[in-house]
């Protein structure tokens, strides 16, 4: 299969490394520097290269803020019976999008961002397919993150933001409050330490990224849960309320079982 991935940043020359020896694999990249380090694969900085290369399926890896609009740059040079693609984290606008197209289209989420997890070990990690869109495109997906060790799930894009409201909003919210009250600490403990390296991935995450997560509309009702658990523990420190604070306790043990 011809495969055309879009941006060479870390997901998409991880793609290119997974890829690139079972496929015949190319990559689109503006900026020509970013490239310096793939290997095995074709290399094209300007659209109009991609016609020649007549891709099967193209994974667009760009950051989430681009993805649509590099997607209208290849296009036009795409035959109408190659596959699209995406891996972005919220899937706001992607579906209106790819029916617009009248091309065939998957969306996929490797939720192993570079930032945190080993690329090299995955058997704990998680992707999720979406399950609308090209049965063909779907399948080649399933495969590969199965063969990574992968735990697949299928969601459809609903779903999936649904999903990922909580799963990113939550963490990406309690990270920004962790943030927001630190204070340089000269001998900090390891607890600290751990929580100041979560705080300085989330924050180097794409800034379009941490938009779409805080204004998606599901979003407010986690917060509005943080918001109210900090106040019954601020109630439970203000009266010192030890039977208070072990029910409390108690409580959230049984959420991280």
């Amino acid at each position: 299969m011809k495969i055309l991935i879009l941006g060479a940043g870390k997901m998409g020359s991880f793609f290119t490394d997974v890829l690139s020896f079972d496929h015949e694999t190319a990559v689109y990249e503006v900026d020509s520097k970013r490239m310096r380090f793939l290997y095995n694969t074709l290399r094209f900085t300007k659209p109009e290269e991609i016609k020649d290369f007549r891709p099967d399926l193209v994974i667009n890896c760009v950051s989430l803020n681009n993805t649509i609009d590099v997607f209208r740059q290849v296009i036009p040079y795409l035959s109408q019976d190659c596959i699209i693609s995406d891996i972005a984290s919220v899937k706001t606008g992607l579906k209106e999008f790819y029916e617009s197209t009248g091309m065939h289209y998957v969306s996929t989420h490797p939720m192993f961002g570079p930032t945190f997890a080993n690329l090299g070990a995955l058997s704990s990690e998680n992707a999720i397919v979406i399950n609308e869109g090209d049965y063909l495109g779907r399948v080649f997906f399933l495969d590969i993150y199965r063969r990574l060790g992968l735990n697949v799930h299928e969601y459809s894009f609903e779903e999936h933001d649904e999903a990922m409201a909580y799963s990113l909003s939550v963490p990406f919210v309690s990270t920004f409050v962790f943030s927001a009250v630190m204070k340089k600490q000269d001998a900090p403990g390891t607890t600290f330490k751990r929580h100041l390296k979560i705080a300085r991935g989330v924050l180097s995450e794409d800034e379009t990224l941490l938009r779409e997560i805080l204004f998606n509309p599901r979003t407010k009702t986690h917060v509005e849960g943080i918001r109210s658990e900090l106040k019954e523990l601020i109630q439970i420190i203000d009266n010192k309320d030890e039977k208070a604070l072990s029910k409390y306790l108690e409580k959230i043990r049984k959420n991280i079982k």
